[in-house]
Parts: structure tokens; C-alpha cells; sequence
């Protein structure tokens, strides 16, 4: 056996130039072959893939091919379309902020960056369907799909060990966040029962906003009548201001309907 590893590492030192390139240029080509292959198996769709498992193949993991099989329940936007609430943050609401806080430079003034979207949901370790339920439902109120969350530690108080699914959240940036912030303000907010403005104490003194809301129904998404268990969720809006008064500012420019008690009273302060 040792003769045999020798032997073969001294042809491997032996090999010329040409022979050194004609491998890679085999190794290249069947790279591109096999890459080709699999190209032409996603392509096929689901058939093709089931055939794939059928013949003994393995299906394509790691976290790109995870990404691309939830890109697909994504609906893309048309080109160059561009939301109604960044239409009018860039036209209107930009400027009036500039004024109001008297800010000279156009990239200082604040925006928003991303919006996370997240659900506790420590009953689904006993009932199963409340996490799938959960995960389904936050997807059609966010329009991108939903993550599941694990528990990082174990604590036998709750019974709950590592590795537990106890959470979905989303996160949204871009067109979409946009969108969701206009639906939000515009239909979410006012279906609340017994809304009397949100809390504007609720800031983290960093510029970023956090809300709750007690069911998901008040989402037009949500048909009401196909909900199983009704569940909470938390909606964090991530600014680029520094302070809680330009981030106040920026969502009370947005639109978000603060309390007016309560909003008059840190205007004279």
C-alpha cells in the first residue's frame, strides 16, 4: 500500500507542463457539463427534480438553493415602478423634514432603512399547527417569506430546549418595506378596535420604532374566516436618525398617527 502511495506521488511529479493543463482543462469541462445539467434539472421544474430523486440523485443544498426555492413565493415588482409613499417621501415629505429640523445636507436628513416584522409564538411547541399557521399568514402580510425562529438556549422553567421553533419574523427593505408601511398606516392601523393613537414613548432612543398589534386580522391580506388562532405581532421600523426626535419626526411626517394628547405635550416640552 505504502509502495503504491509512492509510486503514484512520483507520476504525479513527473507530469509535464501539458499534462498539468490538459487535467485542468478536463476538470473545467466537466464543471461546466455538470453545472449545465443542473441548470437544465430547476428549469425542468418540479417533474424533472422528482425524476432526479427517483434515479437516485441528490437535491441541491446550502443556503443559495434555500434562498432561490423562497424567492419563488415572492411576486417581483414591474420595472421601474416605484411605491407611492417613496414617491412622496422624495417629493414632499424629504424636504419638509429638511425644513423642520434645519438640515442642510440632503443625505443627513432621516429615512427609513428596514422594518422587521416578528411573532412569539411559544404556545407552537405543543401545538404544531400554530407555528405553520403563523408562518403562512406572515407571509401574505409581508409579501416575502417568512423565517422560522429557534431558541438559543434551554430553560426548563419552560419547558423549552435549544433548538425549539418558537418565532417567525420577517425583515423588508427596499420597494417592499415601502409598501408595507403605506398598507400599514393606511389599513392596518385604522381596523385596530379601540385605536387611540400609538405611543410615542415607544422609541428606543437611537431613532428606531417599535409597535405592537394584538391580531393579524386587522391585516386586509388575513381572511378572517379561515384564522385558526389569532396572534400578536411586533413591527420595528429602523431609521437612519440619530435621536428619537427626528425619527419622530420622519414617522409623523409618514403619517403614523400618534397620540395627540400626548404629541401636543412634547411639542411644549
Amino acid at each position: 500500500m505504502a509502495e503504491e502511495k509512492k509510486s503514484k506521488k512520483q507520476e504525479k511529479l513527473a507530469r509535464t507542463p501539458e499534462q498539468i493543463e490538459a487535467e485542468k482543462a478536463a476538470k473545467a469541462a466537466k464543471k461546466a457539463e455538470h453545472d449545465a445539467a443542473a441548470k437544465a434539472g430547476q428549469k425542468g421544474g418540479g417533474g424533472a427534480a422528482a425524476e432526479g430523486a427517483k434515479e437516485g440523485g441528490k437535491p441541491e443544498k446550502g443556503k443559495k438553493a434555500k434562498r432561490e426555492a423562497e424567492d419563488t413565493t415572492v411576486i417581483p415588482f414591474p420595472a421601474g415602478y416605484v411605491p407611492r409613499l417613496r414617491q412622496r417621501y422624495d417629493a414632499q415629505i424629504a424636504p419638509a423634514i429638511a425644513t423642520e429640523l434645519k438640515i442642510a445636507n440632503k443625505m443627513a436628513i432621516p429615512r427609513v432603512t428596514k422594518i422587521v416584522i416578528s411573532m412569539g409564538l411559544g404556545k407552537a411547541i405543543t401545538e404544531k399547527p400554530r407555528l405553520e399557521a403563523a408562518v403562512k399568514e406572515l407571509t401574505q402580510i409581508a409579501g416575502q417569506k417568512a423565517v422560522i425562529c429557534k431558541a438559543k438556549k434551554s430553560v426548563s422553567n419552560f419547558k423549552l430546549r435549544e433548538g425549539m421553533e418558537i418565532g417567525a419574523k420577517v425583515t423588508l427593505r427596499g420597494q417592499r418595506m415601502w409598501e408595507f408601511l403605506d398598507r400599514l398606516i393606511t389599513l392596518a392601523i385604522p381596523r385596530v378596535k379601540d385605536f387611540r393613537g400609538l405611543n410615542p414613548k415607544a422609541f428606543d432612543g437611537r431613532g428606531n420604532y417599535t409597535m405592537g398589534l394584538t391580531e393579524q386580522t386587522v391585516f386586509p391580506e388575513v381572511n378572517a374566516d379561515v384564522v385558526t388562532f389569532h396572534q400578536g405581532m411586533n413591527i420595528t421600523i429602523v431609521t437612519t436618525a440619530g435621536n428619537n426626535g427626528g425619527a419622530f419626526a420622519l414617522l409623523k411626517h409618514l403619517g403614523m398617527p400618534f397620540r395627540a394628547e400626548e404629541v401636543a405635550g412634547k411639542k411644549a416640552s
